[in-house]
């Protein structure tokens, strides 16, 4: 049987496709969450729909208190309306400034608002310090666009769909009137409301001043590299084709990503349209049907685990729920199998490290490359012994790393085991209450670094 598990274990990858893209789940019980980002600290915050910010914990705990909570008296929510997005300021530690977009109770229209946090307690906010910096008509309940996200350049940067209604019927995108269909860019730090940035392509000109780029459809989502600085967009389609735009840094204002003339790179409705040429095409596409419904925008990834992801542009599709990635230059995506749970965000750590987010199962997995193989554990001073394990095994510290806890995965991603290390030169698991199969070790230093090997337990 050893030797039977150990050939499994040598010729399969973890969890169950060919991929090396995993999902380990991280935080579950969460209600329509879609959106997850970072205040630049070891903290997560998690957008749910309903109107609620929630802190998750380097542990995945989940704080019983929400950082903020908006009431139906506030926002309207339900479908592609609710809480939809969520900005900490880059000054966040000294400021205690973050912005939200959300859809407002009564007529749906889009509002940015800017909130701080309490003076007494950092794991709450001030409910009572809102400044509704900026408010869009919104013609119809979808298509509301929904993320902010600060720029390199100290910016915010806001994403607008095109009110909703196949087809762009009033032409919003097109329209340099309207702020609807188009990436915004506003100047927070100023001393009341927002400003400006004198770049902006209708500064002083025909156009609506905020306006930063044309042409978009319903942008989600949208993030900077953080090594490079480029602007990576996946704007959602028609009927036919999804899209993913990248602009590289230094970025360029006044791009027209094309919509409605062009869905993706194919021709939709080019009535009073110029040519192709005047118009920023995608640097990837796929098509709509056989599953695939509604892109999902992710982030390129920069941490520091998993070197075989470095680089890479992760995105999902919400109803085939399976993850993408496209090389840095290259416009091909390979996906994964299906993982279930409606996968509506992606989000990014302060370490750089992904997240997922599953609207429809309320979990926010971490992305794993699930390739990662004994030797890799190994030169981290960590081993494990045995493997196969019968009713145990022990993980042993050779370089003294400072170790926190330990967790072990199903092949679904399920935790099934979970065990404090405090530093310990070498520790003892108990495999008794494991079936037999194949499971993924997780180990976790104080800093939030994470140790990854398989174990075959018989």
């Amino acid at each position: 049987m050893k030797k039977t598990l150990l050939l499994i274990l040598c010729l399969i990858s973890f969890p169950i496709w060919s991929q090396t893209i995993g999902l380990q789940t991280f935080a579950t019980g969460l209600s329509n969450p879609v959106a997850v980002t970072h205040a630049g600290d070891s903290r997560l915050f998690v957008v749910q729909r309903s109107g609620a910010i929630r802190i998750v914990n380097t542990d995945g705990s989940i704080n019983a208190t929400p950082f903020l909570t908006l009431t139906s008296s506030t926002i309207l929510s339900g479908g592609e309306q609710g809480l939809l997005g969520l900005a900490f300021h880059p000054d966040y530690a000294t400021n205690g400034s973050f912005y939200v977009n959300y859809t407002r109770a009564g007529d749906g229209a889009t509002v940015i608002a800017q909130y701080t946090v309490s003076d007494s307690d950092p794991n709450s906010a001030n409910p009572n310090s809102a400044l509704v910096l900026l408010t869009i008509p919104q013609p119809y309940g979808n298509h509301n666009g929904g993320s902010l996200v600060f720029g390199p350049d100290g910016y915010l940067y806001i994403g607008m769909g095109d009110g909703g209604s196949g087809g762009d019927p009033q032409n919003n995108a097109q329209n340099i009137n309207s702020l609807l269909g188009k990436m915004l860019r506003i100047d927070v730090d100023v001393a009341t409301g927002y400003g400006i940035p004198s770049d902006n392509p209708f500064v002083g000109i025909a156009g609506e001043d905020e306006i930063w780029a044309i042409g978009m459809r319903n942008p989600w989502k949208f993030s900077f590299d953080k090594q490079t600085g480029d602007l990576w967009i996946a704007d959602v389609g028609q009927n036919t084709r999804e899209e993913i735009n990248k602009i590289a840094s230094p970025l360029t204002p006044g791009l027209n990503f094309g919509w409605r003339c062009y869905e993706a790179n194919l021709t939709y409705n080019t009535t009073g349209c110029l040519p192709a040429s005047n118009y920023t095409m995608p640097i990837s596409t796929y098509n709509l049907g056989n599953g695939f419904c509604s892109i999902t925008g992710g982030y390129v990834y920069r941490g520091s685990t998993y070197a075989t992801m470095q680089g890479k542009y992760f995105l999902s599709d919400y109803c085939a729920s399976k993850i993408g990635w496209v090389s840095n230059n290259s416009g091909a995506i390979t996906w994964t199998s299906s993982f279930g749970g409606s996968i509506v965000s992606f989000g990014e750590d302060i370490n750089g490290e992904l997240y997922v987010v599953g609207l429809s199962n309320g979990t926010i997995s971490k992305l794993i490359d699930s390739a990662l193989n004994i030797s890799d554990f190994e030169k981290s001073g960590l081993l494990l012994s045995p493997n196969p394990a019968s009713t145990f095994f022990t993980i042993k510290n050779v370089n003294g790393l400072a170790l926190s806890q330990l967790a072990i995965y199903d092949l679904t991603g399920k935790m099934v085991k979970k065990q404090s290390l405090n530093n310990a030169e070498q520790t003892t698991i108990s495999t008794e209450n494991l079936t037999t199969g194949l499971y993924f070790v997780s180990v976790e230093d104080e800093n939030g670094k994470r140790f990854q090997t398989k174990l075959a337990v018989n």
